[in-house]
């Protein structure tokens, strides 16, 4: 590969684990034993806590070489979090936050269904990983292009059914764990005990939600194609 097209191809950015760590681990490691008098105190405890996430992804933004609409949006939730906060205002407003974030992303996806450019394509049908135009060109072949475009849009349902089932679980979290007045050590513990639920309470149920629907597309690609997924895929 020559120096151009080295410097021109958009680096990748860190992997899980890194990302579990920062966005996750550090910070409520941070909230929930660091916020005390006798360390960092409730404000400087919610400032460096939620500093690793932003930080995190702006750098993740530079490294993709490209604006993600979900980054910058994870960069903004945290934000918000730490404005509410340090505002001390109410901590039902970012129960609010919380679940009005995967809500808004869901509403689109369903919107988006009734017009031209479905945003699950942009979820599921991914031009860097598939060959739409072979995959599209296949599926003509056999005359299933509008079964497929059916199937496209049940998935499109599910993706949005994952936001919306995260949108509820994220409110219903902040509300029981988030009982204290913001800016005291005990809400900071609370919120650094939000950021360790927030995975398998909210993140797993909805990520298995987009998988199916990532396994019902992919497997119907491969029946209704009479070929193997495999063969759509592009190469690296």
């Amino acid at each position: 590969m020559s120096d151009s097209a080295s410097q021109t191809k958009p680096k990748k950015g860190g992997g899980l684990l890194p990302n579990l760590l920062i966005n996750v681990a550090i910070p409520a490691i941070i909230l929930s034993k660091f916020s005390g008098e006798q360390h960092l105190g409730p404000v400087w405890g919610l400032v460096v806590a939620l500093a690793f996430p932003v930080l995190y992804g702006l750098w993740d933004l530079k490294q993709a070489g490209k604006v993600n609409f979900f980054s910058v949006l994870g960069v903004i939730s945290v934000l918000l979090t730490g404005g509410i906060a340090l505002l001390q205002l109410d901590a039902s407003y970012i129960a609010i936050k919380e679940a009005a974030i995967p809500g808004a992303i869901g509403l689109a996806v369903l919107i988006s269904q009734y017009t031209p450019y479905p945003l699950v394509q942009k979820f599921i049908l991914n031009g860097e990983i598939l060959d739409t135009d072979k995959l599209y060109q296949a599926l003509a072949e056999r005359q299933n292009t509008v079964l497929f475009e059916r199937k496209l849009a049940q998935a499109g349902y599910l993706v949005a059914a994952s936001f919306f089932l995260s949108s509820v679980l994220n409110y219903i979290l902040a509300k029981v764990i988030l009982v204290s007045p913001p800016g005291t050590t005990a809400f900071n513990e609370e919120l650094g005990r939000m950021t360790w639920l927030s995975y398998p309470v909210i993140v797993l149920p909805s990520m298995l939600v987009l998988f199916f629907a990532i396994w019902f597309i992919f497997s119907s690609i491969s029946k209704l194609t009479g070929r193997e997924l495999d063969s759509f895929l592009n190469q690296p």
